[in-house]
Formats: C-alpha cells, sequence, structure tokens
C-alpha cells in the first residue's frame, strides 16, 4: 500500500430538539442574517425547485477552545421544526494512521460535547422568543463527518474513488467506524456496502454514527447539509416516538383506573390524545415536506442511503405505528364514552318513568 499525505477536516455535529418550531423569519432579524438562499448547494445537476422549503439560518460562532490545545470553528444552524444543531470543525493534515488516531479520539471526546451544549445554551438564551414552545429538556443526537479534501499518494497524484476503496479498505472503515483497531473481512466489507460515487474523485461512505466524504469543500457542502438533515430528521422522530410513547402509557393507566367517572374522563382523555395525534401528523409531514426530493437524482439517492443507515426509516415506523395504536384507542374510548352517555341516559328515562308512575299511583289512591 502505497504512503499517502492527507489533508482535510473532522466536522463534529450535535443537535438539540429544542421546541415545537422556531420562527425563522424572526429569527433572521434577531440574528441580522441574510435573506434566504437556495439549500442545499447542490454541484450536481438538480431541479430549481429541489430544495428547503424553509432554510435553515446559520449563525457563525466564535473559534471553540478545548482540551489539549484544539481549536474547533463554530456553525450554527436552526431549522424551522425546532431543532438547532452545532457544527465543531477541526481541520487536519497528515497521514492515514494520524487522521484515524485524530478521529477516534474526537469522535469519543465528552468535552467536546460539553463544550458545544455550552455554546447552544448561550446561544438559545440571545434567541428564545423565536422559538415556539421551548423544551426545558432537549433530546440530543451526534454525528460526525471527516471531509478529506485531498488524498495524495507517494508520488504526490490525487487519489481516485476507486483507488481509495482498492487500496485503503482498512484505514476507511476505521474513520467511519471511529476506531483503531483493524476490522474483520466481513465487517469491513459492511462498512463500506453503503457508498457512493458522482465523479471519479469524489467518494462517500456512510456509517450509522459517522460518514467519510471525500471531495472538493464545494462538492462536499451539500452532502454534508443532506447527512445534517438525515440526522435532524431522526432526532425528530425520537421525539414523536418518547411523545407517543409517553402518553399511550399514561391513557393505558387511566383506563386501568376504572370508577364511576371513568367513562366520562374518557371523553377528556380521548380529545388529547387526538389533539397529540394532529399534532403529530402536522409535524412529521411538515418536516417531510421541508426539503423535496423527485426521480432518481443523485441527491435523493444519496439522502436515501443516509437516512436507512442511521436508523430514519425505523423511527418513522415506530412512530406511524404508535400513531395508528393511538388511533384506535382514540376510537375505543369514545366508544366507551357513548356507551356510558347513552347509558346514563337511558338510566335518567327510567328514572323520570318512575317518579311519573309513583305520582300516577298516588293520584289514583
Amino acid at each position: 500500500m502505497r504512503r499517502s499525505t492527507i489533508s482535510g477536516s473532522l466536522l463534529t455535529l450535535f443537535l438539540y430538539d429544542v421546541g415545537d418550531s422556531i420562527r425563522l423569519d424572526e429569527l433572521r432579524g434577531m440574528l441580522g442574517a441574510a435573506p434566504p438562499g437556495r439549500e442545499p448547494p447542490f454541484r450536481q445537476p438538480a431541479p430549481e425547485y429541489v430544495t428547503f422549503a424553509q432554510p435553515p439560518v446559520l449563525e457563525t460562532l466564535p473559534p471553540v477552545e478545548v482540551s489539549q490545545g484544539a481549536s474547533f470553528t463554530g456553525r450554527l444552524a436552526y431549522y424551522d421544526y425546532g431543532v438547532v444543531t452545532i457544527q465543531l470543525e477541526l481541520p487536519f493534515t497528515g497521514t492515514w494512521e494520524e487522521i484515524i488516531a485524530l478521529t477516534a479520539h474526537w469522535m469519543n471526546a465528552s468535552d467536546l460535547e460539553t463544550k458545544g451544549a455550552a455554546a447552544v445554551r448561550q446561544a438559545l438564551g440571545r434567541v428564545e422568543s423565536a422559538i415556539v414552545n421551548p423544551y426545558r429538556e432537549h433530546l440530543v443526537e451526534d454525528y460526525s463527518i471527516v471531509h478529506l479534501r485531498s488524498v495524495q499518494d507517494e508520488s504526490g497524484a490525487t487519489m481516485t474513488a476507486s483507488e481509495l476503496i482498492a487500496e485503503c479498505p482498512d484505514h476507511i472503515a476505521q474513520i467511519v467506524r471511529g476506531e483503531k483497531a483493524a476490522f474483520s473481512d466481513t465487517e469491513r466489507a459492511e462498512i463500506l456496502e453503503s457508498r457512493m460515487s458522482y465523479y471519479r474523485e469524489d467518494l462517500l461512505v456512510v456509517g450509522w454514527s459517522a460518514a467519510l466524504v471525500y471531495d472538493s469543500p464545494e462538492g462536499a457542502a451539500p452532502t454534508i447539509r443532506l447527512l445534517e438533515y438525515a440526522n435532524t430528521q431522526l432526532l425528530e422522530f425520537r421525539h414523536y416516538d418518547a411523545v407517543l410513547t409517553k402518553l399511550l402509557s399514561e391513557v393505558y393507566r387511566s383506563l386501568e383506573r376504572g370508577g364511576v367517572l371513568a367513562r366520562w374522563r374518557m371523553a377528556r382523555d380521548a380529545e388529547r390524545v387526538s389533539t397529540i395525534r394532529l399534532d403529530v401528523r402536522e409535524l412529521t409531514e411538515r418536516m417531510d415536506n421541508s426539503i423535496k426530493f423527485l426521480s432518481d437524482m443523485f441527491a435523493a439517492r444519496l439522502y436515501r442511503m443516509a437516512a436507512i443507515k442511521i436508523g430514519v426509516p425505523d423511527y418513522k415506523t415506530l412512530v406511524e405505528q404508535k400513531l395508528e395504536s393511538a388511533g384506535e384507542l382514540y376510537g375505543f374510548m369514545m366508544d366507551r364514552f357513548y356507551q356510558g352517555r347513552a347509558f346514563a341516559l337511558e338510566l335518567m328515562v327510567v328514572i323520570i318513568l318512575v317518579i311519573e308512575l309513583v305520582f300516577l299511583f298516588r293520584g289514583i289512591h
């Protein structure tokens, strides 16, 4: 294997679910941000309508200093469906062994997450008025992207994507998994299976916790943005899954309590179930519609591969199953409520008839 010289950056993403939504127009005014442009900035041919419906608002942060003297550049992205992401970037140059050691260290560094969380809290304090129903506790997701801008062999020639896969498969697999140890042939093949290339000189290898992007800065920008977007979807579906799990658990406990007024409480519980179902439906549709991909264009295939690898469809399926359960539960509770109301009305009619009969017989005597 030829000795390579590599330059690029490690990008660490921390994603926070901070509220029901964020009013981006208001936020742009608060931050003095530029009007929205086309996002993501595709390099490959793509129709003009393929874009974010509501492009995220970006905010540059001062350098973030962490342990061992490392300085990360920072960038915040605010999404209209209530997610804030912080991207921390660390440039590097070195050999494969040095890059593997660097990425393995920072992918597992708790102090980096602590610094990122502190920066996000400070930013949220400035823009809290633009957040709709801010959450007290934030669900968190993290993801790493290793962007290789240039990989040159001993002669100084730039390596192609096929050459990287053929000559450096172990190194690529170690970077994607954030580990120093070499993998078995079977595991390495599984890691490298989720890969794509558009040109000869670009490569994307996606893992569940990290991805490797080999491309120029301009070419890598839309890929990095789509990887970030896929992770925001994962975070939101995790949030909806937790909301529905809590809702179903509370309603089941309410059904078990029983009592004289149990059927009358069902109307209130059923209304709550229906309201949350509609909220989740609205939010998921808004999130799904935030970016549109049609036909078999490269960006669509790239996004689908990334989403599948990090688990977005799995969580979406869980949410849809719980929405279906909530719908069945709503129908059951309303049936019980109507049965209880019908019984009460029938009982009232019987009581009225008994009273009338009592007065009737008293009148006869």
